[in-house]
């Protein structure tokens, strides 16, 4: 029998994501050819469209129409799963003190209870978060969208296509806010708001790869789920947390009392995890390139990213699954210099306990004693020892951290700190049981 034709034609959202990210790293990656880039404004849609029932292959031509960009002379291959959004200057938005929507006719929102909201304040960031975006809603192209909306039959407004997409994934994947709106009000009526495509991702986690933190919010608050899984068992707060999009953090984290913040992805990691890690690429990228301020910029986002998780409540004494290591052996591994600091800066009861839990018999302090030949060893190692580092620690090979340490002038220094450090500890509980 002949294959049945899908019946949607749009342009799936794998496609939208990366003609977007396309476009936006074209302004820090060099241009390979001088195709136009400028997308079709979404007024090309005329009013007097909505006037009149639309079918369904209608309406995603005129999707087609404002979204599609040639760009056949693309840098490189780039998959949907490894898609990251580039670097846009992020700074928390303004409060607003507009209702959410200024002339919604439609169901109404249940908004967060602000009670229960983490605050922002100490981070630079807006507490305000469930009014915040509000002034850019545009309730004359909602209405339009809304009745749009309403003018399709049940079939055409819900099915997916080959891909899995749904309407709602294509407006999401774009940012085309008011008709994302509308097929999201439409979707949950019939309770498949969060239908997922073919890798697995609602339309919230769409929103979130697409670093669209206004769309996320409206997700929210229509009922998505915020603890929902793409096939590799990222949740929202995987992704926000490995692209570095502290807005989109934002959105999901005030005012939800029920997100996962110890969720695991199906590598065992928290989002706190991927945060560290995605930080740490950043900064070795920043490294090698240290007159780009861009990625310079990116790595504060993503540390913002690792601060905000953890004043949420994200745990630093969780141990990701496959090696068992926590955040702080993550950021020493990398020598990542920064987020060391931080972390060991971070007010924890347990401090000294957190400082030496094994990764696979390993502590923080035998893995920076790894870090042969890099600018950051020494100072990794000090601020480990100052925050109670116990360099007598063995590993499973029966190995200290200064037996781990580089040979010449440089390893024999640093293993004469870790070993006067260690005599020190000793001599303080030598005195601790004579007092006993």
């Amino acid at each position: 029998a002949p294959k049945e034709k899908a019946c949607c034609t749009q342009p799936t959202v794998k496609k939208l994501l990366e003609q977007k990210r396309r476009r936006e790293t074209s302004a820090v990656l060099p241009p390979c050819s001088a195709a136009s880039t400028s997308p079709i404004p979404p007024t090309t849609i005329a009013t007097d469209h909505f006037l009149h029932r639309y079918s369904f292959d209608h309406l995603f031509q005129n999707v087609r129409n404002i979204l599609q960009v040639k760009d056949k002379n693309s840098c490189g291959a780039i998959s949907y799963s490894d898609m990251a959004v580039s670097y846009h200057p992020w700074a928390p938005p303004h409060e607003s003190t507009h209702s959410y929507f200024s002339s919604d006719p439609g169901p109404s929102m249940v908004v967060p209870e602000p009670s229960v909201a983490p605050s922002w304040s100490h981070l630079g960031l807006s507490d305000n978060t469930q009014h915040i975006y509000s002034s850019s809603m545009d309730s004359l192209k909602l209405d339009e969208a809304r009745m749009l909306l309403s003018g399709m039959d049940y079939s055409r407004a819900t099915c997916q296509d080959e891909d899995g997409d749904t309407i709602l994934h294509i407006y999401t994947a774009k940012g085309l806010r008011e008709y994302a709106i509308a097929a999201a009000e439409r979707l949950r009526d019939v309770g498949r708001l969060d239908a997922k495509e073919h890798k697995g991702k609602t339309a919230l986690l769409v929103a979130v790869t697409a670093n669209q933190p206004e769309i996320v919010q409206d997700l929210l608050l229509l009922g998505a789920d915020i603890n929902a899984c793409d096939f590799k068992g990222q949740t929202a707060l995987h992704l926000a947390a490995h692209y570095g999009f502290p807005a989109v953090l934002q959105a999901i984290l005030s005012g939800r009392p029920n997100v996962n913040l110890e969720a695991r992805n199906f590598e065992g990691m928290t989002p706190l995890h991927c945060a560290a890690i995605s930080h740490s690429v950043t900064m070795k990228a920043s490294a090698a390139a240290p007159a780009d301020v861009s990625l310079q910029a990116k790595a504060e986002e993503k540390l913002s990213c690792v601060r905000m998780l953890f004043h949420a409540g994200a745990s630093l004494l969780s141990q990701e699954i496959k090696s068992n290591k926590t955040v702080l052996h993550l950021a020493v591994k990398e020598g990542n210099i920064k987020l060391v600091d931080y972390l060991l800066g971070s007010r924890l009861q347990n401090m000294k306990d957190f400082v030496n839990m094994k990764a696979h018999g390993h502590t923080a302090l035998h893995m920076a004693a790894g870090l042969h030949g890099n600018q950051n060893q020494e100072k990794i190692l000090q601020l480990l020892l100052d925050r109670g580092a116990d360099p007598s620690i063995r590993n499973l090979e029966n190995d200290q951290p200064a037996h781990l340490l580089q040979s010449g002038p440089q390893g024999e220094r640093l293993k004469f700190m870790l070993k006067r450090r260690s005599s020190s500890r000793s001599g303080r509980t030598r005195n601790n049981l004579d007092h006993l």
